[in-house]
């Protein structure tokens, strides 16, 4: 009876990464349907910490926001495209990507409070999804990895023409505002925290 090889460091390596980005966002999603349920228990509390553009003190929910959301409706909408995005994206080690989602956050969170337009609340996660999918679309360019570059081109089939609709202007719907600079900061994310690779 001849014994099977076992994994190589490599592939243990691999598997773990997998493992460990697939519960962090799945923990992450779950938190999000969580919120919501708390939100629609307390009639919306949590609708509070959207952020109301160019007044100090919603500095304060830049952060939070990328939260919560506003219903059911709105979470779901969120949750499977973050949930992908954010496990190809977190492949890429833990605290990268905890840099990566971070910046989005912030950047996303400023950005809507300076240019949103008065008497608005914005939240939810879309800025952040908006900020995975530009920072999968440029990360294996910027750091010369083939294997990424291949999940940026099948990221963009799959949800370019959902991020094209969701940055247009006539979209009153949903704050392009906010999925613009999420975006932008995706992009700027993949060269802040490039990591230089051969093309193999």
């Amino acid at each position: 009876m001849t014994a099977l090889p076992g994994r190589t460091a490599r592939e243990r390596s691999t598997g773990d990464r997998a493992k460990a980005a697939a519960g962090l966002m799945a923990g992450w999603v779950v938190l999000l349907w969580l919120l919501e349920v708390v939100d629609t228990m307390t009639g919306h509390a949590l609708d509070g910490f959207g952020i109301e553009p160019r007044r100090a003190a919603e500095l304060l929910d830049v952060v939070p926001a990328s939260f919560v959301h506003f219903g059911f409706g709105h979470v779901a909408s969120n949750s499977v495209p973050l949930l992908v995005l954010g496990f190809l994206a977190a492949l890429g080690g833990l605290r990268r990507f905890a840099a990566v989602a971070a910046t989005i956050i912030v950047a996303d969170g400023l950005g809507v409070w300076l240019v949103s337009p008065e008497h608005s609340n914005t939240a939810g996660a879309s800025g952040l999804v908006f900020g995975l999918f530009g920072y999968l679309l440029v990360r294996g360019f910027v750091d010369r990895r083939v294997l990424d570059m291949a999940v940026g081109l099948v990221v963009a089939a799959v949800w370019g023409s959902s991020i094209l609709l969701g940055l247009s202007p006539a979209n009153t719907s949903v704050s392009w505002q906010g999925h613009l600079f999420g975006l932008v900061a995706g992009v700027a994310a993949a060269f802040a925290f490039r990591r230089r690779g051969s093309l193999s």
